[in-house]
């Protein structure tokens, strides 16, 4: 966790940012630029200062207006899988859609970069903070106001936010959505004689979707117990991982080191 401000450090960061952006009217690139920090980092301490996001009150909004960004004409299993992921680790807020990963996943951020640039035709970016912890992003007031009308939402917890009705339409939909969602807020771990991937979220109504599709999909999941869906039995997340398949590395890495253990075991037993 980053070290927290001193109340010296509170005023110096707001003198700094209010005098650019709200007095001299600069925008959060353009700030970026003069403090060498990302832009992410200039939004962040914006919020955090309490000092309100305006981009159309700057020079130029208009005229510098994304032309870049298409909103999808129909649904897709890629969408699906952004969803996934948004209602997993994502942030959305009136300008900008952020997706938070951990200090090892620069890997699957790139893939996260590609997925968007897919489907809305725009490249994110990535920010690094200084703990290494990672930062996908993509401004587009635009595209923000189309996926609030879609269901997403400021605050996933707080609205008790559900899965989009339009996901439950094809089995494509839900195995794209799924793997988005447990990519960013799935686990997979060894058990004493076998391996389990949980899904974990404190909204309940999605938790519930998720099990939903799960059980549409024939697998057998637990029911929703400490904001969390298991799939406990070995069969079932060796297909998971080869019908789903997941994008996030580290969960590739883990269950491939699990199953190589499993299988060493199982040769070991054979022969006792």
């Amino acid at each position: 966790m980053p070290r927290p401000w001193t109340n010296r450090e509170k005023k110096i960061y707001f003198s700094e940012l209010y005098k650019l952006y709200v007095i001299q009217n600069k925008t959060i690139g353009e700030i970026g630029k003069i403090l060498d920090i990302s832009e992410q980092t200039v939004f962040q301490r914006l919020r955090k200062l309490g000092i309100k996001s305006r981009p159309e009150l700057k020079k130029n909004y208009l005229l510098k207006k994304r032309t870049d960004i298409k909103i999808p004409k129909k649904y897709s299993s890629e969408l699906a899988e952004f969803f996934g992921i948004m209602l997993g680790d994502g942030k959305l807020s009136k300008y900008q859609v952020v997706v938070n990963l951990g200090i090892k996943e620069m890997v699957y951020a790139d893939s996260i970069v590609n997925l968007i640039e897919r489907i809305f035709n725009a490249r994110p970016k990535i920010a690094i903070r200084k703990t290494g912890y990672k930062d996908v992003y993509l401004g587009s007031l635009d595209l923000t106001n189309w996926l609030k009308k879609e269901g997403l939402v400021y605050n996933k917890v707080l609205s008790q936010v559900d899965a989009p009705k339009w996901i439950f339409k094809q089995k494509e939909f839900m195995e794209g959505f799924i793997r988005g969602f447990f990519d960013t807020d799935g686990s997979v771990y060894k058990l004493r004689w076998g391996m389990q991937i949980s899904f974990t979220n404190k909204s309940l109504p999605l938790l519930k979707s998720i099990r939903n599709m799960l059980l549409y999909l024939k697998y057998v999941p637990s029911k929703v117990s400490g904001y969390k869906v298991y799939i406990t039995k070995k069969t079932e997340v060796r297909r998971f991982f080869n019908e789903v398949r997941p994008r996030n590395i580290k969960h590739q890495n883990r269950f491939r080191e699990f199953l190589r253990r499993a299988d060493t075991e199982a040769v070991k037993r054979d022969w006792l």
